[in-house]
């Protein structure tokens, strides 16, 4: 994994922590075309830019693209989900969305058209809020019980930054996707989201001592259940009688 980029040091701890471990469970994506929706200021497409891919972007916040990370050469397309109807048929062979579905109101035509976009045989890397974790995190870090009832009961919750957080579960996602089969469930920020200590997630030991556990129970359960967010890859079938 390239970890050289300076842009990785401006970076939150707690963001830094969740790259880290997204970019090594991509590091398998080389020399391939990459379309990246929701793509932020930018750090994700230029780390697979890295990679030797070629990275399209799309993203529609004025705000972030003027913090956009350029470390790495990206096309970079301004706008959302409209955009993807100039992509072309079967252009792509990775497609990224990362915490963008669940602020979507109309998940199911995005997902079509990722469909259409990816060669068969595709990745699709889809990086979306897990609600046990949300749960974990508002009591036993926030003490946000009521908020936690409230998503126990089944309403949505919300961010600053982006509005309605529309939680979805995993088999939402594997029926909104006909023809792809899931190769993988990560779980990200198992632990760090319950980390009361603030001052200690400064220290670089400590952060490596946390990342070799985030590292080993990304796919062990019963913490991958309980993690803040999971990471999902679905390959695209390559033939219409594959399927879920």
């Amino acid at each position: 994994m390239n970890m050289g980029m300076e842009s990785l040091k401006n970076l939150p701890v707690w963001e830094y922590l969740a790259k880290t471990l997204l970019w090594e469970q991509l590091s398998f994506v080389r020399d391939s075309c990459v379309l990246d929706f929701g793509s932020g200021t930018g750090i994700t497409a230029a780390y697979l830019a890295s990679l030797g891919n070629t990275v399209t972007a799309i993203e529609p916040s004025a705000e972030m693209l003027e913090e956009r990370v350029q470390e790495y050469e990206y096309t970079q397309l301004i706008g959302g989900e409209e955009i993807l109807s100039t992509i072309p048929d079967t252009s792509m062979d990775m497609i990224c969305c990362h915490n963008v579905l669940e602020y979507l109101p109309d998940k199911a035509f995005v997902l079509r058209e990722f469909a259409r976009i990816l060669n068969p045989g595709g990745i699709l890397s889809v990086c979306k809020h897990n609600k046990p974790g949300r749960v974990m995190q508002m009591t036993v870090l926030l003490n946000r019980f009521d908020h936690a009832e409230e998503l126990l009961n089944g309403k949505d919750g919300s961010s600053a930054q982006f509005g309605t957080i529309r939680y979805y579960e995993n088999k939402d996602l594997q029926q909104m996707c006909p023809g792809f089969t899931v190769k993988a469930i990560h779980g990200l920020r198992t632990f760090w989201d319950l980390q009361q200590n603030q001052e200690i997630q400064k220290d670089p030991v400590w952060q490596e001592q946390m990342l070799s556990l985030e590292r080993r129970c990304a796919d062990l359960e019963p913490y991958r259940s309980i993690a803040f967010l999971h990471h999902i890859l679905l390959q695209k079938n390559t033939t219409q009688g594959e399927g879920l």
